[in-house]
């Protein structure tokens, strides 16, 4: 049987294409992205990134049409979704929403499955959206994948915005059942960077609904990664996503964010570490070294 770092391997070996490198060479690359370079450069393994900023030509790309797994990342897309239900009256945020026992995910983390580890009871779908973004409840968010109908409408919903390099394919039950499952869920850091981008400036959901999202994300419980190294009481909206660490490779450490600066604009980032050797406490600095560096160059940038 192969080790999961060989199935890994074997895996990317499949998928020639899942980090392609960029046709420009480093010759080409401005000030701020041969700084992104050298920094990814400690996660001893993949790093793509992209940003955007208002009014500014900033530059972040390292492999920004690259397929990371992302992990928990999906959780923000999958509440747009959601919340969108909510707003062509298919769903309301104070609906109960039945915890079964067949939702159970064993050894998943969860809040929710942690404090009623029997099922059987009613949750308000407000709640399960605040543990799914906020909290990064793996039960809760594959209670509303079933809600929303699977990965397949998400993935429509999400495209439909005209966002482009999300895949979503499997919930949180298969990625914990089969570890080669989170390279079929990617996101192109453009992509993620795109929808950030919808909410931040013409949301397709209500003034009310968008703040709610980005309160969740504010709220957001990983504090070491976009956060790790901005000044204090930056606002950072955001959705980290993490995945198992397998025989020394940690398959993905990633974190999306709007990262608002002194003068109001706000800074779209996404981060994604994939298939690193190197250590979590390095792996975080690496996502938070990045975002201030972006910082830096944006708070000048006009």
């Amino acid at each position: 049987m192969r080790t999961f770092v060989e199935a890994s391997v074997l895996l990317l070996a499949l998928q020639p294409a899942l980090f392609a490198e960029t046709p420009a060479s480093a010759s080409s690359e401005n000030a701020l992205q041969k700084q992104i370079r050298e920094i990814a450069n400690d996660a001893r393994g993949k790093v793509s990134v992209a940003c955007s900023l208002p009014k500014a030509s900033l530059n972040c790309d390292l492999e920004p049409h690259a397929h990371p797994p992302m992990q928990s990342v999906f959780k923000f897309p999958l509440a747009i979704a959601i919340l969108h239900q909510v707003e062509i009256g298919k769903l309301s945020l104070d609906q109960p929403v039945r915890f079964r026992p067949e939702d159970r995910i064993p050894h998943a983390y969860s809040p929710l499955q942690d404090k009623y580890p029997e099922a059987g009871v009613e949750v308000p779908l407000r709640k399960l959206l605040r543990m799914t973004v906020s909290l990064s409840d793996n039960v809760a968010a594959d209670i509303l994948l079933g809600i929303a109908h699977g990965p397949d409408a998400v993935r429509d919903y999400i495209a439909s915005l005209g966002v482009e390099g999300f895949h979503l394919q499997d919930g949180e039950r298969t990625l914990h059942q089969d570890v080669s499952a989170q390279y079929r869920n990617w996101f192109e850091p453009a992509g993620a960077v795109q929808v950030l981008r919808r909410i931040s400036d013409d949301s397709p959901l209500t003034p009310e609904h968008t703040k709610l999202l980005l309160s969740w994300m504010e709220g957001s419980i990983q504090t070491s990664r976009l956060k790790g190294d901005l000044p204090s009481g930056t606002r950072v909206a955001h959705k980290a996503g993490t995945s198992d660490v397998d025989n020394g490779l940690a398959h993905a450490t990633n974190d999306i964010g709007l990262i608002t600066l002194p003068d109001g604009r706000r800074l779209a980032i996404a981060v994604f570490v994939t298939d690193s050797v190197a250590d979590d406490a390095t792996r975080q600095n690496v996502i938070a070294r990045i975002a201030r560096a972006a910082y830096d160059a944006g708070v000048g940038a006009h």
